[in-house]
């Protein structure tokens, strides 16, 4: 399959999503080793949500969890509700249930997203100025991580980055609000440069739900506002999709 612009994706079709978690947990185990035996550290930011629930529970499973060096690894977020850090709601809550209770990560690498706050912005601040303190970044400066994991809803977002909100063309902040729409609770969310920044991006996409909508983000002509994902395309080289049969039922 290839894109208008005539880019071939890197699509990996997997069975199912058990399928899917233990291909993600083999590459991040590999971009984590390779990250630390080039320079001592690897800087990852990982997502939420229903996908990658079985990958995270994989990482902290016992034949995993010393094949990493944890204590080399900086974990961020790519997004979070604002809910206390305990809510079943919470993509910290769900990393920290699944494999950070399992694996030997110093407290001060885990660099979760502030919600306890009462100011959103100020919490967005914040979390900003974690990432450049970490990176040893400058006030202009993106941060590289060596390994950015998404997901993509059945809208086409993908981070807290939502169709009809501003976070998709925010360009001058590393992480900003993601007011409440349609019922949902608010979010803080990196913005599309740092997400476009990253050594490797892979994005998670499994379920039926979503077939239309893959299929239609990758064979139409970029549009950001319709499916804020299109935000990433000028880096779409960089990007591995790691696809479900049912998510991939449409694609050729």
């Amino acid at each position: 399959m290839e894109t208008k612009a005539g880019y071939k994706p890197n699509i990996e079709v997997v069975t199912d999503i058990e399928s899917l978690a233990h291909y993600c947990a083999d590459m991040f185990i590999d971009y984590a080793r390779q990250a630390i035996n080039d320079k001592g550290i690897f800087f990852v930011a990982i997502s939420g949500g229903h996908t990658p629930h079985r990958f995270y529970e994989l990482l902290g499973r016992e034949d995993h969890i010393n094949e990493i060096p944890w204590d080399k690894v900086q974990l961020f977020w790519v997004d979070e509700r604002y809910v206390p850090a305990g809510s079943d709601m919470s993509n910290y809550k769900l990393a920290a249930d699944t494999f950070l209770s399992h694996v030997a990560i110093p407290e001060t690498n885990i660099h979760r997203i502030p919600t306890e706050l009462d100011d959103m912005i100020e919490a967005a601040h914040i979390y900003e100025q974690t990432i450049r303190n970490t990176f040893g970044l400058d006030d202009k400066k993106l941060p590289q991580f060596d390994l950015i994991i998404l997901g993509m809803g059945a809208d086409g977002h993908t981070g807290s980055l939502f169709p009809n909100s501003y976070a998709p063309f925010d360009t001058e902040d590393l992480a900003c609000v993601v007011y409440a729409l349609d019922n949902e609770v608010a979010r803080i969310t990196l913005t599309h440069p740092v997400l476009s920044a990253a050594k490797k991006i892979t994005v998670l996409v499994s379920g039926g739900e979503k077939a239309k909508t893959l299929k239609e983000v990758l064979t139409t002509e970029p549009d950001e506002v319709k499916y804020p994902i299109h935000s990433l395309w000028p880096v779409l080289d960089k990007i591995t999709w790691l696809v479900d049969r049912d998510a991939a039922a449409l694609l050729k």
